[in-house]
């Protein structure tokens, strides 16, 4: 893949920037949010990789303004900021993925396959849809069928991450980290029980599901 780095801290940059290239990608590294919006504007990347605490514009302005350039690239917020509310911000501006530092450099890898699978298109605004539900990420209202749902931050920080990814299999593990932080007991009931919750207002009272179970594998959200 051909990477495009934001990241200010110079260890962690050249750690990553040594790892990704040993296992096959090509990297381009920036220290601030204005290169790195310059660089992705000007230049086509499979991913980027993105810290929120960088010098200048920060990384959410940085995808603010790269998605309303009309620029699909998939991008993945590798940052220390766990709040289920930054995590919600990340993916309403139009993140895939958010993942928490410390990480591990095997599952960065695993996330950027992930990314590389995704199609590349443009995002339609503020409004996401999956089947009747519609998801208006700048007020934060959810409707099925035209019917309002009421969600807590993590029903909807989770509605939001499937979403994103929508037709795409998304694991307990990977769930459990991007509402709950790196330090979220995995072993825990927590996801299933999450699901469950949001089931049962985004599907129970309508005909078709479409928060779908795959078995051994995770969740899925697709029409």
């Amino acid at each position: 893949m051909q990477l495009l780095l934001a990241e200010d801290e110079p260890k962690t940059v050249s750690y990553l920037t040594k790892g990704l290239r040993e296992n096959g990608h090509a990297v381009d590294a920036v220290g601030n949010g204005a290169d790195a919006l310059a660089l992705a504007l000007s230049e086509t990347f499979d991913a980027i990789i993105l810290d929120v605490m960088l010098p200048g514009l920060d990384g959410w302005e940085v995808l603010k303004r790269l998605r309303a350039a009309g620029r699909a690239t998939p991008v993945l917020f590798l940052t220390a900021r766990d709040h289920v509310e930054d995590r919600v911000r990340g993916l309403d501006l139009g993140a895939n993925d958010y993942l928490i530092k410390p990480f591990a450099f095997a599952e960065l890898l695993a996330r950027l396959r992930n990314l590389s699978r995704l199609p590349k298109t443009p995002p339609s605004g503020s409004l996401l849809a999956v089947g009747d539900l519609e998801i208006d990420t700048l007020r934060h209202r959810v409707r099925r069928a035209g019917q309002e749902l009421k969600l807590t931050s993590k029903e909807y920080a989770l509605l939001l991450l499937l979403a994103r990814n929508r037709g795409r299999v998304l694991s307990r593990t990977l769930i459990a980290e991007a509402i709950w932080g790196l330090f979220h007991d995995q072993q825990s009931n927590a996801v299933d029980a999450l699901v469950r919750r949001l089931r049962a207002k985004l599907d129970t009272p309508f005909a078709t599901a479409l928060l779908q179970t795959m078995r051994g594998t995770g969740y899925v959200l697709d029409a």
